[in-house]
Order: C-alpha cells, then sequence, then structure tokens
C-alpha cells in the first residue's frame, strides 16, 4: 500500500469516531454533510520549498486535504490576483490555511483585516503554521485578541468606554531571552469617564531557533479535544526547525500540542485562540525545506483542525 493510500485510509478511519467529547464534534457527520466544508490553502510558494515539496509545499497540503471527504479545498498564492484571496474566495471559504515565511510584509493590510473581521464575525477560522506565526492576519488577530483580553480585565462598569492604544510599531525581530513578555500593559489612563489602556503589542515571536533538522518530540496534552484525535500520546517529527519559548503571543485558550527537543527546549506548538465568534489554530511543525507535511500525524493534525474548526459554531 501507497503511503498515500495509507493515509487516506488513516483519515476515512477519523471520520468513523463519531462526536468527539471535548468539541462535540461529529466527524462522520461532518463527512457525509450535504455541502463540504471549503477550504482555503494559501502559500507564498517559496521557490526554497522545492527541495521538498516538488508542486510547492501549499499545493502538496491541498492535494492531502483533496483525498478527504467533506471537503472542498483551492490552492492559491500570494502572486496570483488580488493575492489569491478576492472577495469572491473569501466569501466562501470556511476555513482559511496559512503558509508564509519571507514575504510576510508583501500581504496588504487591508486583505489581512478584512480576514480577522471575518474570523471575528465566524465567517471563517484561520490556521496559521509555522513562520506563519509572523503572517499578517494572525499578527493582527493576536492584536485583536489583546484588545479583548486587555478591555476583560477592566471592572464591568468600565468596559462599554474602554480603549486599548498600542504605543509601539508592528516589528518583525526575534525578542532577546531576557526581553519582556508582550503583550503588556504599560500604563491606564482615565480622562472623563474613559479608561485608555496603554499597550506594547504581542511581538508573535520567540528567542530562539534553529534550522538544523533534528527531531522533535510532539506531546499531546489533551487527548479529548478533536484536534488531537487518531493521534498517539507522543510521537516524533524526524526533521524539523526548532522554535523555543517565550512565545510572545496572547494566552491561548486551549493548548492542545506541547513540542520539546532533545537540547532542552520546548513550545506549545498546537494553541488555539478565541476571537469573537471564531478561532484561530497555530500549528509550528515545519521548515520549507523539510518535508514536514508528507508526515502522517501533522497532516492528521490538519484534517482534525480544518474539520473541527469548519464545523464549530
Amino acid at each position: 500500500m501507497s503511503l498515500g493510500q495509507v493515509m487516506i485510509m488513516r483519515s476515512l478511519a477519523i471520520l468513523l469516531l463519531g462526536s468527539v467529547a471535548a468539541g462535540g464534534v461529529d466527524f462522520a457527520t461532518t463527512a457525509g454533510a450535504a455541502d463540504p466544508l471549503q477550504v482555503i490553502v494559501w502559500d507564498e510558494q517559496q521557490p526554497a520549498q522545492k527541495e521538498a515539496y516538488p508542486q510547492f509545499l501549499g499545493n502538496q497540503i491541498a492535494a492531502y486535504l483533496k483525498s478527504l471527504d467533506g471537503l472542498e479545498v483551492k490552492s492559491v498564492k500570494q502572486d496570483d490576483p488580488d493575492q489569491g484571496l478576492p472577495k469572491e474566495v473569501l466569501d466562501k471559504c470556511d476555513v482559511l490555511v496559512w503558509w508564509g515565511h519571507i514575504r510576510q510584509h508583501d500581504v496588504s493590510e487591508e486583505r489581512a483585516r478584512d480576514i480577522v473581521e471575518r474570523v471575528r464575525r465566524g465567517q471563517l477560522d484561520l490556521i496559521a503554521l509555522h513562520s506563519a506565526h509572523w503572517a499578517l492576519p494572525f499578527m493582527i488577530a493576536m492584536e485583536e485578541r489583546t484588545i479583548t483580553d486587555a478591555i476583560a480585565k477592566l471592572p464591568e462598569g468600565k468596559r462599554g468606554n474602554a480603549k486599548v492604544r498600542f504605543i509601539d510599531q508592528r516589528i518583525r525581530r526575534a525578542p532577546k531571552y531576557e526581553a519582556p513578555k508582550t503583550p503588556a500593559v504599560v500604563a491606564t489612563e482615565e480622562v472623563d469617564g474613559v479608561t485608555t489602556i496603554l499597550m506594547r503589542r504581542p511581538n508573535c515571536c520567540f528567542p530562539a531557533y534553529r534550522p538544523d533538522a533534528k527531531p522533535s518530540t510532539i506531546e499531546v496534552l489533551m487527548k479529548d479535544h478533536p484536534i488531537a484525535q487518531g493521534l498517539p500520546e507522543k510521537f516524533m517529527v524526524p526533521h524539523t526547525e526548532m522554535y523555543d519559548e517565550h512565545f510572545h503571543v496572547p494566552a491561548p485558550d486551549q493548548v492542545v500540542l506541547q513540542e520539546h527537543w532533545e537540547l532542552g527546549e520546548q513550545f506549545r506548538s498546537g494553541s488555539v485562540w478565541n476571537l469573537g465568534q471564531g478561532k484561530i489554530f497555530y500549528f509550528r511543525p515545519g521548515h520549507e525545506i523539510f518535508n514536514v507535511y508528507f508526515q502522517d500525524e501533522t497532516l492528521q493534525v490538519l484534517e482534525n483542525a480544518v474539520r473541527w474548526l469548519g464545523s464549530t459554531p
């Protein structure tokens, strides 16, 4: 049996699991629904990807998802018209899977904010992969979650007129280990009944990385979570890049997967944030020249995440 056939058989087995306790999602029902989930895989298509992905990384992920029941999948790239995401494409999107790396700054602010607003309204959910921690939609989503969290900490009577003002610019630069964690409240001002919270933005990065292709071990922390269905308690990624904590983002609502390296580094590698009516899932493993997304377990995580996000009200 070929690797592709094995992955398809594994995926079909997952569809038979039925209702999942952590999220109440019935994957079997999802697969048999009249309307398939609409999935867009966005990729900047960095040329270096071809070392491990002959047809580009995004196309590899899309090809796998296309092999599964209940999903309708479209692969787009940064150099397509409207950066691959015109309104008519986003209007039909239930789950947006995002891979970006060296061209993060080329994505327009307007398009990224449109995506985040759709997440907030519950029109689509976002999956950010690996170096998409600096993808503009992910960074803006983390800023919006920062605003929500800061206001929620105020006394209820002060929330209605409260506002958050970021005192720094958005940057893409790795922090040092000793750097203060972000996001962070710097000061709170009260003027004429209006509370203004002055904050530093989430940096959306971490102090160390090492693209040496050494293995990592991923541990499932939430065994009953829909994203963890069909996974062993632990599994190895044979070749990957290392990221080390602290990840400068708002505290996730759920940390499903934790990743470890033999030199002691660790990372919250499968995290979920709620934003308004939608969700964001960040999945860390990868590097464009390592064949991480040919691996059964990592593809299983993607399938589970797509089905859960796309099926959760």
